[in-house]
């Protein structure tokens, strides 16, 4: 008989591969249930939805004193109320195991646990992860400090995503996370031909003011005809009107230059394949906080699975595979010149070579990979 796999997340598995792939491999071998806001059918797998939290102007309020005052079990039903909804459709189930994806999902997990063992998969440095931000700073970051310090000593195995990371956690909270990049499934598929002297580039991730998408439309006035720029970004249902004011800015600004557009995002599923028909990936992430200064995105492994090079900001994990691999340029600093600068020297022929090293690297920075590492960790916990 399978065993039982529950799967926590707070987010739309459509655009969450990371959790996706997670999913996948759990379902090759274990009945899975997961909790997300959406997902795609699979087999051995059951969905439970849940719908993201509105936070109206009385929620926002009571949320806002129960955070100040460090009433972290009101503010947590405030900011995730689904606890009770869960339980009266999950209690039931006997788990043998309970992945918890990033530290909001903890004490949903824990409250759910039994007899089953639970493992913590920390996309981001939770205590950390947007302390550029004054607001997050007062409210939030106290009571991330709160749920590691809670919840991490009792989970039986933890998981993130690059090595500065486990560093950090390892430091702070004395356990050694396993490395599971956001390395995508591999990909056969071939580089796709230059055209001419064409330089196509793209960029797909996240629409969010702090990612300072701009910098790579300010990039483009300091590059030459040969370049184009697509921008496919994914927008949230529930982003906030300065968010969507930034969109806006982001559209009204690249429409001045034909050769920039801003595209729809496609399921993460098919972003690989649809990234394919381009020559250069493209990402300039400054360092303002220390989960981007520490960043090894999905985006970085799906331009290696769509074989293209690759140009980046000095982000040291993700300067450190493209340099390793020879699949592209890091630029010297985190501005549109020093990146330009980098760009503008590159020929025809090296594109070609970087996109033909991204075949080899492909074959080793990919999700079947990483899955050996998962399987053996899973293993150990259910078997003991």
């Amino acid at each position: 008989m399978r065993k039982q796999v529950l799967v926590l997340v707070f987010s739309n598995l459509k655009h969450d591969a990371r959790v996706m792939r997670q999913v996948q491999f759990l379902a090759k071998h274990y009945m899975v249930s997961l909790v997300a806001f959406n997902a795609d059918p699979l087999d051995h797998v059951t969905l439970f939805k849940i719908n993201q939290t509105k936070l109206t102007l009385f929620r926002k309020g009571l949320l806002s004193l129960a955070l100040v005052f460090r009433i972290y079990k009101l503010a947590y039903k405030l900011f995730h109320d689904y606890e009770k909804y869960l339980h009266s459709i999950l209690a039931h189930k006997a788990f043998d195991l309970i992945i918890a994806n990033d530290v909001d999902t903890l004490p949903l997990a824990f409250s759910l646990k039994g007899k089953a063992k639970v493992i913590f998969d920390a996309h981001e440095y939770a205590p950390r992860h947007f302390e550029d931000k004054l607001i997050w700073r007062l409210f939030f970051q106290p009571f991330n400090m709160h749920l590691c310090k809670l919840y991490i000593r009792k989970v039986d195995a933890m998981l993130t995503v690059g090595q500065g990371l486990s560093n950090e956690y390892e430091k702070n909270f004395n356990i050694k996370p396993t490395i599971i990049t956001n390395a995508a499934r591999y990909h056969e598929v071939e580089p796709s031909p230059m055209i001419g002297n064409r330089i196509r580039l793209i960029h797909h991730g996240i629409a969010n003011a702090s990612r300072k998408l701009e910098l790579m439309i300010d990039m483009m006035k300091l590059l030459d005809d040969r370049f184009t720029l697509d921008l496919m970004l994914i927008t949230s249902n529930y982003a906030s009107g300065q968010t969507k004011a930034y969109i806006e800015t982001l559209k009204s600004t690249a429409s001045l230059d034909p050769r920039i557009r801003i595209l729809p995002s496609v399921a993460s599923k098919d972003v690989v394949k649809t990234i394919n028909q381009y020559d250069m990936g493209v990402f300039l992430l400054p360092p303002i906080n220390f989960n981007y200064a520490n960043t090894l995105p999905n985006k970085l492994f799906d331009f290696i699975q769509a074989r293209l090079a690759i140009a980046v900001g000095p982000t040291p994990e993700m300067a450190n595979i493209v340099n390793e691999h020879k699949l592209g340029v890091v630029s010297k600093a985190f501005t549109a010149a020093s990146l330009a600068n980098e760009l503008s020297n590159l020929s025809t022929e090296q594109i070609r070579l970087f996109k033909q090293n991204a075949v080899s690297a492909s074959k080793i920075l990919n999700a079947e990979e990483n899955e050996r590492k998962f399987k053996l960790v899973i293993d150990h916990l259910i078997s003991s």
